[in-house]
């Protein structure tokens, strides 16, 4: 069955929507100022404490110092940990062995070689997408068909190619966050729907 994640989360009423749609994770964007949907370490707490405990809180980093990441999970505010930036094997291999809790490296696949190199990640799971920011891009799929290792499926995923993306790749998860806005805000009867749809098509 393939798990959901809802990315970008960053009000309360973020957290209302998917306690009731029911997702596998709720994603949140940890100091990172570039990022509309970016939120501080003290509106995260406030965040995961209105949170269904089935979801697990996953926070998302950009080059984030290691002290923080680990800290974060410490305080049980995150339960898995999702890199966005540089980070190298050994920072992730570090926060590993430091958070005790999954670890997620986000790839940007254009090309084999980037595949290639996602593949050999000592992270417990990749997170492939298309690399060219929040502009509604799809990754080439075609690319994708040889992935031998468990992934989480980003870029481009909405309502209208969920399932499609789901019944041809199969991925161990999807990763939405943009797809799911209206006026830059989750809109929950999109995540309502986006859920729905793929618990539907698993069932």
């Amino acid at each position: 069955m393939t798990k959901i994640k809802i990315c970008g989360l960053s009000r309360i009423e973020d957290i209302e929507a998917v306690n009731e749609a029911g997702p596998d994770f709720a994603g949140f964007i940890i100091n990172y100022p570039k990022s509309p949907r970016s939120i501080s370490p003290e509106l995260l707490a406030v965040l995961t404490g209105n949170l269904n405990q089935k979801i697990m809180p996953v926070g998302v980093f950009v080059d984030a110092p290691s002290s923080l990441v680990t800290d974060l999970v410490k305080k049980d505010l995150i339960r898995m940990i999702q890199l966005h930036g540089r980070e190298d094997d050994d920072y992730i291999r570090l926060i590993r062995e430091k958070a005790c809790c999954p670890v997620v490296k986000a790839f940007h696949i254009r090309t084999e070689e980037d595949l290639k190199t996602a593949m050999k990640s000592p992270a417990d799971y990749i997170l492939l997408d298309h690399g060219l920011g929040e502009n509604g891009k799809q990754i080439n799929r075609e690319l994708l068909k040889g992935v031998t290792r468990e992934y989480f499926l980003a870029g481009g995923i909405g309502i209208e190619n969920v399932r499609e993306a789901v019944q041809e790749l199969s991925p161990y998860a999807v990763d939405l966050n943009s797809k799911l806005e209206t006026d830059g805000h989750k809109d929950p009867a999109k995540i309502r729907e986006a859920v729905w749809t793929i618990r539907t098509y698993d069932n």
